[in-house]
């Protein structure tokens, strides 16, 4: 007995330290995670557009910039609460950087349009990048490179992070899971024709 109690033990600590480097591990990755958020009108594309992307653990769809706690998707299409549909992307730095995600965000989008996004209007698709103080630099050098690239002056603002709440369940991954009325909804915008009108070949979407 007292032979098989001390196996166990030794079992145990041997578990325990093999375990422990890959906590560590984890906790440095966590820790190294970052996040950004994006308004670019239609969340459901938004979240397209950066899903899957190397380097980002996930896109979330979402509302910001509003002051309504927890509000959802009929309130916000409703108006009164100051949101705005976004996309919040979790990424690592050390794979993808945030000035890339930033240049990706502006060729999804119609940055000259200060009242939607193409078949989508009103309040709630306006655009924005919501920067924290460490992104602000980068997301406005981003946007004076992308200006210079259409020659165009942009409406889509770089504004402080704000509280970024994610949409129902029934809103993420809708791309994927409904791919056909994802798809009858992008035609029907003509989105990818009017993004390659601006972006040519650099569209995303």
């Amino acid at each position: 007995m007292p032979k098989t109690r001390a196996f166990a033990a030794a079992l145990a600590l041997s578990l325990i330290a093999g375990l422990a480097p890959l906590g560590r591990a984890d906790a440095q990755n966590q820790a190294v995670v970052q996040t950004a958020v994006f308004a670019g009108g239609c969340f459901w594309s938004e979240e397209k557009a950066f899903d899957g992307l190397p380097g980002v653990r996930s896109a979330v769809s979402g509302f910001v910039g509003g002051h309504t706690a927890r509000p959802t998707y009929e309130q916000v299409v409703r108006g009164g609460t100051g949101h705005m549909e976004a996309v919040q992307v979790t990424f690592d730095p050390r794979v993808v950087s945030y000035r890339a995600l930033v240049d990706r965000y502006w060729r999804t989008i119609d940055p000259t349009d200060p009242g939607g996004q193409f078949c989508d209007r009103g309040p709630s698709y306006r655009t924005a990048v919501f920067a924290t103080a460490d992104q602000r630099a980068t997301a406005v050098a981003s946007r004076d490179a992308a200006m210079r690239v259409l020659g165009k002056s942009f409406t889509t603002p770089v504004v402080g992070a704000q509280r970024f709440w994610p949409a129902g369940a029934e809103h993420q991954d809708y791309a994927r899971r409904h791919r056909a009325h994802y798809e009858a909804y992008r035609q029907g915008c003509r989105r990818p024709q009017q993004l390659r009108a601006i972006w040519g070949d650099a569209a995303v979407g």
